[in-house]
């Protein structure tokens, strides 16, 4: 019997192993992204890591859906000037490039080259969040804020929307280059989809959360919301950024050959690789098709087709899921090995329709509508960015890698903010000329604007061609 007894045990063992086994075979079936893990950079670390592009899509969605609904709507600020405060983080944007060469050439006693980048990004965004309620008490009149004028509102709106921008921009193009440098090249796709569908997670969670909270909406309840954003995203950032740089301390560090390159010597570097140039240049015109629509589709929601305040948020993270549905296909077919400009070529495609189902909503009155062509363009744009931004790791110098991710951010946080004030002014003008047409008045500027953006989708793909016949040679 003694010599029996550890059987059970042995054969349970068996068992067990044999059950993972299975698992860890098939668990990159079951859950989305899962293979993006890798020996070097293990799921739990990756997922981690991720957080960043959780807290930057919740400052979005606040951004770009939350607050640029109730300036417009509830508290009656002009459309043309939301746009333009939305687009102040366009200022910044051409410095995401620095910031990338500057995390690729830091030097630091403690050995770190991208954390404390990251970590002053974090600083800036929640300083940002911590400025934004008494700017919004101004411009709500609440309070004895009424008694201040409106300028000192609109300009520290101005201010705290143009520091949540640059902490974005900062926390986000490092936060790429630090997952550029951790994972091997093979997963890099996968990688990209992971970290963007985190983005969108964070994107659908707070639309939800924020519609919820704001269904009953007063400017009290508000400020409670974005100052627990404020917290939620430096608890996020600082959980992101455990442990998660090897650290070289300087004396251990060998001595350069050369001293750093400047930045204006590893541009040049850069620009001068086969193709670098006209890939942003489709970039940005894709970015900017996608992105003119962003501060428009929940007003649009609002004026056009009457719906609430939590209705229109919601509408928020119906482009997320579009989107998350195109980056998880993305992922799938790109770590296959198909070219990535592909990809971003199909995204275009996919927008195309996806405007005019949005228009065709206006005037059939029908908001079930307009939120299908909402999921159709968050599929495409989902895409396009996935296409774009793995076409600039695959091809990125790996001395370069934030100079890479920089560029690619420069691109597109550009397009986009110069969207969101084209956007704006543009539906302020031409809804102002009450142009007799086959929908309500009101949506007139809208359907301009999206009416662009086809055309926008159409140079993409005419700029993108190149780009496909060169990769084929």
């Amino acid at each position: 019997m003694t010599d029996q007894t550890p059987l059970p045990a042995m054969r349970g063992g068996i068992i067990t192993r044999r059950m993972m086994g299975v698992w860890l075979q098939r668990s990159t079936r079951l859950l989305p992204f899962a293979d993006a893990a890798s020996a070097e950079l293990p799921l739990g670390r990756l997922l981690r890591l991720a957080l960043i592009q959780v807290s930057v899509g919740m400052s979005l969605t606040l951004l770009v859906g939350t607050l640029n609904r109730v300036m417009i709507v509830e508290l009656r600020v002009p459309a043309g000037l939301v746009g333009i405060m939305l687009s102040l983080p366009l200022l910044f944007a051409p410095l995401r490039a620095l910031v990338g060469h500057k995390s690729d050439n830091h030097v630091s006693a403690l050995g770190l080259r991208r954390i404390p980048y990251i970590f002053r990004g974090t600083m800036v965004q929640f300083g940002g969040l911590a400025l934004m309620p008494f700017a919004l008490l101004v411009l709500a009149g609440s309070l004895q804020a009424n008694m201040a004028p409106k300028w000192v509102g609109q300009s520290t709106a101005a201010l705290a929307i143009l520091l949540v921008g640059a902490g974005i921009h900062i926390t986000q193009t490092v936060g790429l280059a630090l997952a550029t440098d951790l994972a091997p090249e093979k997963d890099q796709p996968n990688v990209v989809g992971l970290m963007y569908v985190m983005l969108l997670v964070g994107s659908i969670v707070s639309a939800l959360l924020f519609g919820a909270f704001l269904v009953d909406f007063t400017p009290g309840r508000l400020i409670q919301v974005i100052q627990g954003s404020a917290l939620i995203t430096v608890v996020l950032n600082f959980v992101a950024l455990w442990k998660q740089e090897p650290r070289r301390p300087r004396h251990l560090q060998p001595a350069p050959d050369a001293p750093a390159p400047s930045f204006r010597q590893s541009w040049d570097s850069y620009a001068a690789r086969p193709n670098a140039v006209p890939r942003l240049v489709a970039v940005g015109l894709g970015t900017l098709a996608f992105s003119m629509a962003d501060i428009l589709l929940e007003p649009y929601g609002g004026q056009v087709l009457g719906l609430g305040v939590g209705a229109t948020t919601k509408l928020t993270a119906t482009f997320a899921g579009g989107s998350l549905i195109g980056f998880t296909l993305a992922s799938r077919v790109l770590s296959r090995g198909v070219d990535p400009f592909r990809m971003a070529v199909a995204g275009a495609i996919a927008g195309i329709p996806a405007f005019m189902i949005v228009i065709a909503a206006a005037p059939l009155q029908a908001p079930g509508l307009f939120a299908a062509g909402i999921m159709l363009m968050g599929f495409g744009a989902g895409l396009f960015g996935h296409g774009t931004l793995t076409a600039t790791m695959q091809f990125a110098p790996r001395d370069q890698v934030g100079m890479a991710m920089g560029a690619w951010g420069t691109v597109q946080a550009t397009a986009a903010g110069l969207g969101a004030a084209l956007a704006g002014v543009i539906r302020d003008v031409v809804g102002s000329r009450g142009l007799p047409m086959p929908w309500p008045a009101s949506a007139n500027g809208y359907v301009a604007v999206y009416m662009i953006e086809i055309w926008l989708l159409l140079a993409t793909l005419i700029a993108a061609v190149p780009l496909l016949r060169s990769r084929n040679k």
